[in-house]
């Protein structure tokens, strides 16, 4: 229902006109009161009001607001040059709260509602639809938001419509004024009769309505990334009904890390592949296996980062892909894993090794590796560096040194 026909008549189209009627309407208005077409000052005026009506109409959301509101509910909302509804509030206004202007200030927009939609990163590079149930209120159309019947609904005389009153209490000397929620209207600065309460929503004005939105994901969407549905959230009113918003939630994923449009991955190859070559197989996020060769000759060392261009994640609107950044960790061969013949045949094929630089006349003592057990090699506390502990010797009756130690006072 249209509280306000002034812009649809301006333009010659009906209150359910599509966009394609309002605009050959507009251009077939604009054609005739052009400045170009009719110097006149009238035609100038008309010229400027149906452009600026055009502006409000052609516009989906301040469509929806004039058709709720009127123009009062485009006070604020940049409506263009025509002024309707008090465009362009003054800016003294805004900032002070008064004095710029006297206009009446329009609806508040309701607050928005916030979602997080968890998605893998599967699920991102691929796109999905998630169906959503949303509970909301909606102006009960019984009663179109008035709680009862025409005529039914009175301003409440005791706190003059404003839902709360100011009472004033003499405590001894002090006298004390509080503010207090009105009794007659329970706080709704309206009466009701109950004849004419509203059988639908009873007085409420507002009904409960389950909803189902369709979150489109598109692929290459970040984590972070708002998706709105523009008043969507509860209606009340008077109220422009607020956003439901949807935030994307980036899943972790075990093996891929994203880095904005690339992806990161670490792959494991035997030693054999990493110096003589060979082919590796990485399960992408777009659910196919990419086949790798490492090109014999090409020696891979751990830590190396190499790029596959083009598969990373989708990039949105300019289209196309990021890269993919492989790094990669070489698994060596269990110790003692041939003989000492082919150890011999690798000295042979393998760059000589570097030997130790000693000075001649250095002292030289001869060590061997064992294999490190944390339980025996870790340090103790209070060692001094040379792995033994002491005990406290301060209790009367002798020292307590530790085993195979004795100490002696100098």
């Amino acid at each position: 229902m249209v509280k306000d026909t002034k812009l649809y008549d301006l333009l010659g189209v009906s209150p359910d006109a599509d966009d394609n009627q309002i605009k050959k309407a507009y251009r077939k208005s604009a054609l005739k009161y052009h400045p170009d077409k009719n110097p006149s000052a009238e035609a100038a005026e008309k010229f400027k009001e149906i452009t600026s009506a055009y502006e409000i109409l052609s516009d989906s959301q301040k469509r929806d607001i004039y058709d709720q509101f009127g123009e009062e509910g485009l006070s604020g909302q940049g409506g263009g040059a025509g002024g309707f509804g008090g465009f362009g509030e003054d800016l003294f206004s805004q900032f002070f709260g008064g004095g710029g202007s006297s206009r009446p200030r329009g609806p508040q927009k309701g607050r928005d509602i916030r979602h997080e939609v968890p998605a893998t990163l599967e699920q991102l590079y691929k796109g999905r639809t998630a169906k959503l149930a949303l509970n909301k209120q909606v102006i009960c159309k019984g009663c179109e938001g008035r709680g009862g019947k025409p005529g039914s609904v009175k301003k409440c005389t005791s706190c003059n419509g404003q839902g709360v009153k100011f009472v004033t209490r003499q405590m001894g000397p002090m006298i004390q004024r509080f503010q207090v929620e009105c009794d007659a209207c329970q706080a709704t600065g309206e009466i009701i009769d109950p004849k004419g309460r509203c059988k639908e929503c009873n007085g409420k004005k507002v009904n409960n309505e389950r909803k189902i939105l369709e979150v489109n994901i598109e692929p290459g969407m970040k984590d972070g990334q708002r998706i709105v549905f523009q008043g969507e959230a509860d209606q009340a009113p008077g109220i422009i009904p607020g956003d439901v918003v949807f935030v994307v939630s980036e899943q972790p994923h075990p093996l891929f890390k994203r880095d904005g449009n690339d992806l990161s991955y670490e792959a494991e190859i035997d030693l054999l592949t990493a110096v003589a070559g060979g082919e590796f197989a990485i399960k992408h996020v777009s659910g196919e296996y990419l086949k790798v060769e490492i090109v014999p000759g090409e020696v891979i060392s751990p830590g190396l980062i190499k790029v596959l261009e083009g598969k990373g994640m989708p990039i949105p609107k300019y289209g196309g892909y990021g890269n993919l950044l492989v790094k990669f960790n070489i698994k060596f061969p269990p110790s003692h894993f041939t003989s000492e013949e082919n150890l011999k045949k690798l000295e042979e094929i393998l760059p000589p090794r570097t030997l130790p630089s000693i000075p001649s006349n250095a002292e030289v003592e001869e060590c061997v590796l064992t294999d490190y057990d944390a339980n025996k090699h870790r340090s103790k506390s209070g060692a001094n560096g040379r792995g033994q502990s002491y005990d406290s010797d301060d209790e009367e009756g002798g020292h307590h040194g530790a085993e195979g130690v004795q100490c002696a006072s100098q």
